[in-house]
Parts: structure tokens; C-alpha cells; sequence
């Protein structure tokens, strides 16, 4: 079904979301066949949405000029009276209903499963992918759709990540594409940001999936407390046909009763109360064993990745197919084959001396796990860490992390991750104070390269390097540019074989 503008009008109208009209009646029939708030991506018959808080005058201008015949904003001093505008009065809102409006509810053609928690998303998303990759597979259908902080899938696309849930203009388009190439199944992480912001407003979800809650995203940009964190990470459970939740997360501490979900919910974890229930995680060479017990009926499972936090990772994507009906010799392949990009990816030199980590922790909890689970894993090594903080958000990471480094580390090397329009100088310098005094001794290098290059060779030998926050990602945000970059992973295969 073609729109129009007057179609656009009529949608916003009935939301009650128009502050203006500088429409006149004989542009109003005028064909919309783009929407989009990315002014390079602008053509003829482009109704252009004006958002963020870095947006200049110069992007509307350029998006006219390649052929944009209205567009939207909620900056006042935006309207030009010569061009088609619509003002509204939350742009985040108007975002999230267009999206929906213009691609017809692409997402209700496919199961959407959606993933939140402080930790684990990717991971877990990563599993579940490949045990409906394996299902789709045996039945001639389209490998499984994704939306996810390190890369997105949709059918036409393949690209790296830059937010963990895509802006809702992009996030339908996405889900426009799976629709157009059959794809039937669709796995995103959902961010807190996009649950309280609307990214995500009017999706429901078949499956909600919430993996853990902990401390992180607290400032006057992102979450003004924990409980508004907290309140806006539990906000899946409204959209989701089926919650599955892990027995950590304690709703008391924010007062929600969530018996009034009644069966909609399932529990996992360790207690034998829990719907499914982990028990007898067994450490082999290459990941774990665990036994996973569902309706009186107990199976052995296994995962090829480090941490014994991936166990409950993976008994969330195994009770999310067993929800979907995926048969259990598609979860058992899918899930022993699966391998999560930039996740607990393990590397060594040739005789072994040197363990080498990379992995995408980034924030408390996940710092946490991680030191927890290397030091059992890896008795007597010493510990190097290489990380950094992002600029402009999350501050609390900068004390957070430096005090977990500081603590379980041997050498600890702060460096450049992703650091914006923030001098990155002062937030290594904010990470060292926290991170010494501590066992750790603390060095800087804020040229991210020469920083693996010193941890990896600090020591001759019994060592493990974790190396988190960036993974496979092959950008840095240096001011509002994303600059292309070596990996962590490029960067440590070109150290081991220069030392062969």
C-alpha cells in the first residue's frame, strides 16, 4: 500500500503528536517512498525525520537537496516555511509509531524473540541462533534473523553493530528486509535505553528473555538511579507473550508483583524450584556439560566457550527453543557448535605460555564474572587486563571497573575504548585512580594496539590476557566519527604470529 503525506498526518494526528502544521493541501497527496533520518540516505519522495542531539541544520538541507519533499522535527527553530514540516512534541514516539506505520507491522511475520539483561545478550542471542540455524537448516528454511550490539542480519544486510538495539526507523526497516526474504524466526537484544525510549513501543515479542540485573547505564543522559534502570529493563515483561526470567533478578527491590503475569512466566537458574533448572556443570578442554531439567525431564547439554556464566547463557537460549518447539536434537547440535564473535575467545601462543582473552565485557556485573570465572579456571597465572571506558555515559564504570581490574589483576593497562567527544586522556586518568593501591600494577597507553602489544608480552610465560570491551568490533567513536580500527582479535593473531 502506497502513502502520502496526508497518510503520515492522519497517524500522527491520531496519536496526538503533532505540535504544528506547515503542510499545505495540494502537497498532501504527494507519495512518501523512503523514510529515513539519515539525510545520505535521502531521495526523491524522502519524508525525512530530524533526530538526536547532534543534529545540524546542515543534514535537513542536504536531505531537500537529494529529494526529501517533507519532513519532521521537534525543534522549533527548524521550520522553514517554504518546505513541508510537521513539528511534534516527542520525536522518539513519533519515531517508533512511523516505523511501525510505514513498513505494516513487518515484525508480526516472524516469532521476534527478545533478549535484555546487564550481561549475557549477545552470548545468549549467539546461542539461540544457532540452534534455530540448525532447526531451519533441517527443514529447508532461511537461517535466523538478527539484531545485536556486535552485528545485524536481516536477510539483505550483514553489518557490524553500532547500538545495541537499532534506532526504530532501522529496526523496521530490518525487520521489513527479514519479511521480504522469509525469514521466520528474528533474535534482537534489547536495551534498556530502547525499552524506555520507545524504540521498541508497540512490538510484541513471543518471547521476552531477561538474563540478570546489575549496576550499569546510571547518569543524567541514560538512567537517573538504579530503580529507573532496573523499572525500564523490566518493561519486556509487558511486551512479551512469554517471559522467561532468571532466578537472580529479584523484582522486590523495585516492588513489582509479578504473579500478576501468572503462567506467562517461566523461571531458570539453579534452584529446584525453577522451571528449568541447571545442575552438574562439568568443566571439559574446550567449555562446559550441565544437565538441564524442564518438565521432570532432564538432559545433558554442551557448549564449546569459557565462563561458567555461559552455562545459564545457554540454558536461557535452550529454554527459549524448547518454548519455540524446536526439536532437542536440533537445540543439542545447534547449541555444541555455537560460537559467539568476540565472546570468550580463547588464544595462545604456540607452546602455550600465554592465554589470550577477548572478550566484550564492558560493564560491573560482567567484569565481575569474568575475573571470577578466569581465576578458577586458570589457577596461578597471573592476570593482565586491557580495558578502557566509553565517553560521555555510563561513568560509574570508570570506578566499577577499576577497582574489579585493580583487584583480581596482576598488570592492568587502561586505554582508548570508544571515548566520543570525552578527552581520553581524563578517563583513563578517572579508571587509574580507582584501579591502584590495588594488587595490580597500572599503566596507561592510550593507543589501544600498543597496549595489547605491552600486556601480551609483559610476561614470558603462565599468564592470561583478557582483553574486553571491543571484541571483534573494527571502529572506535573518536569525537562523532566512528574511525576504522584493527580488532582486538586482528591485533592479537598478528602478535602470536610475529612471535612464532
Amino acid at each position: 500500500m502506497k502513502k502520502n503525506i496526508a497518510d503520515f498526518i492522519e497517524v500522527l494526528k491520531r496519536n496526538e503528536l503533532i505540535s504544528e502544521l506547515h503542510v499545505n493541501d495540494d502537497i498532501k497527496h504527494e507519495i512518501i517512498c523512503s523514510l529515513t533520518d539519515n539525510s545520505r540516505e535521502s531521495v526523491k519522495g524522502t519524508m525525512f525525520v530530524c533526530k538526536g542531539s547532534h543534529f545540524k541544520s546542515e543534514y535537513l538541507k542536504d536531505a531537500i537537496t537529494r529529494g526529501a519533499v517533507c519532513y519532521i522535527t521537534d525543534q522549533k527553530e527548524l521550520i522553514d516555511e517554504t518546505k513541508p514540516c510537521i513539528l511534534v512534541h516527542d520525536i522518539r514516539k513519533t519515531m517508533g509509531i512511523l516505523g511501525n506505520f510505514y513498513y505494516e507491522d513487518a515484525w508480526k511475520a516472524m516469532k521476534v524473540i527478545g533478549i535484555t539483561g546487564t550481561k549475557g545478550k549477545s552470548t545468549t542471542a549467539y546461542f539461540l541462533k544457532s540452534i534455530i540455524d540448525n532447526y531451519s537448516v533441517s527443514i529447508g528454511e532461511k537461517p535466523a534473523g538478527i539484531l545485536s550490539s556486535i552485528e545485524n542480519f536481516d536477510g539483505e544486510v550483514f553489518e557490524e553493530s553500532h547500538l545495541t538495539t537499532p534506532e526504530p526507523l532501522r529496526l523496521h526497516w530490518h525487520f521489513n528486509n527479514m519479511r521480504k526474504n522469509g525469514i521466520r524466526y528474528c533474535i534482537m537484544e534489547v536495551s534498556s535505553q530502547a525499552l524506555k525510549y520507545g524504540r521498541v513501543a508497540g512490538i510484541e515479542f513471543d518471547i521476552g528473555c531477561f538474563l540478570n540485573i546489575g549496576e550499569d547505564h546510571i547518569s543524567d543522559i541514560e538512567h537517573r538511579d538504579f530503580r529507573d534502570y532496573f523499572i525500564s529493563k523490566s518493561m519486556i515483561l509487558d511486551s512479551s507473550k512469554q517471559v522467561l526470567l532468571s532466578d537472580t533478578v529479584d523484582f522486590d527491590e523495585i516492588g513489582v508483583d509479578i504473579s500478576k503475569y501468572g503462567d506467562r512466566i517461566s523461571i531458570f537458574g539453579s534452584d529446584e524450584k525453577d522451571d528449568f533448572q541447571v545442575t552438574d556443570i562439568t568443566k571439559k578442554s574446550d567449555g562446559f556439560d550441565f544437565k538441564l531439567r524442564y518438565l521432570g525431564e532432564t538432559k545433558t547439554y554442551s557448549i564449546c566457550l569459557g565462563g561458567t556464566f555461559n552455562v545459564y547463557n545457554a540454558a536461557a537460549a535452550v529454554a527459549a527453543a524448547k518454548k519455540l518447539g524446536i526439536p532437542d536434537i536440533n537445540i543439542f547440535d545447534g547449541l555444541s557448535s555455537a560460537k559467539a564473535s568476540g565472546r570468550m575467545e580463547l588464544f595462545a601462543d604456540r607452546g602455550k605460555d600465554i592465554t589470550v582473552i577477548v572478550d566484550y565485557a564492558h560493564n560491573k556485573l560482567s567484569f565481575q564474572k569474568l575475573f571470577e570465572s578466569v581465576k578458577e579456571e586458570y589457577p596461578g597465572k597471573k592476570i593482565v587486563s586491557v580495558f578502557g571506558c566509553p565517553g560521555g555515559k555510563a561513568f560509574a564504570r570508570r570506578k566499577d571497573l577499576g577497582e574489579i581490574a585493580g583487584e583480581y589483576s596482576d598488570l592492568v593497562v587502561i586505554t582508548e575504548e570508544d571515548h566520543g567527544e570525552e578527552d581520553l586522556h581524563k578517563i583513563c586518568t578517572e579508571i587509574l585512580t580507582h584501579a591502584s593501591g590495588r594488587k595490580a600494577h597500572c599503566l596507561i597507553i592510550e593507543d589501544r594496539e600498543e597496549a595489547i602489544q605491552k600486556a601480551v608480552s609483559y610476561y614470558s610465560s603462565d599468564a592470561v590476557v583478557l582483553l574486553t570491551g571491543k571484541g571483534r568490533e573494527t571502529r572506535q567513536k573518536r569525537g562523532t566519527e566512528y574511525i576504522e580500527t584493527l580488532s582486538d582479535v586482528d591485533i592479537v593473531e598478528n602478535l602470536l604470529i610475529s612471535m612464532r
